[in-house]
């Protein structure tokens, strides 16, 4: 995220980035612009794009939030929006917004969701506060979301999590 765009996309990946990430700028007035995340693909290959589809979780469904989380869009999440955007890029990041920072617990609903319906890898951010939330992320992600771990984790201030821990839970993962 942070301002990507066509015009800046493929500096970052020239400059080393093996991926670039991008939300708010393939939006506009609340509606997915087909276009322009076409123009991105067609620049840069679906292969090094990531989507980020931060939400709000609005009467019992998740819509995708940008510029700084602050709009609302159009575009409702399901398994139907995941597969057809699933065309245009290499996987997705979902910020679960309401909890984001709160270090209060995730939400275990939208990872559940995101693990049904997502075709592709897909990261999940959002309340972590402890290690036991990467367990169960693992399960209700059915082994195909991920979680970053912000605001709880150690070497970042936090109090919940130690770097180590996660580490070391990745390699048993691995084994």
């Amino acid at each position: 995220g942070g301002g990507v765009n066509a015009d800046n996309a493929k500096d970052w990946l020239d400059a080393g980035a093996s991926h670039v990430i991008v939300t708010s700028w393939v939006f506009r007035d609340g509606k997915l612009d087909r276009a322009r995340l076409d123009e991105l693909v067609k620049l840069i290959g679906k292969a090094k794009l990531v989507l980020d589809l931060s939400c709000r979780k609005v009467a019992g469904d998740y819509f995708v939030a940008t510029d700084r989380w602050q709009k609302l869009t159009e575009l409702k999440l399901s398994a139907q929006t995941l597969s057809t955007l699933a065309q245009s890029c290499a996987e997705f990041l979902i910020h679960a917004v309401d909890v984001e920072g709160l270090c209060r617990g995730i939400d275990n609903e939208l990872v559940a969701k995101l693990g049904e319906w997502s075709p592709l890898p897909c990261t999940y951010a959002g309340g972590a506060s402890s290690l036991a939330d990467l367990e169960t992320v693992e399960k209700l992600g059915q082994g195909r979301v991920h979680l970053t771990i912000g605001s709880a984790l150690d070497i970042f201030g936090g109090s919940g999590v130690r770097y180590d821990d996660c580490v070391a839970f990745n390699r048993r993962q691995r084994a």
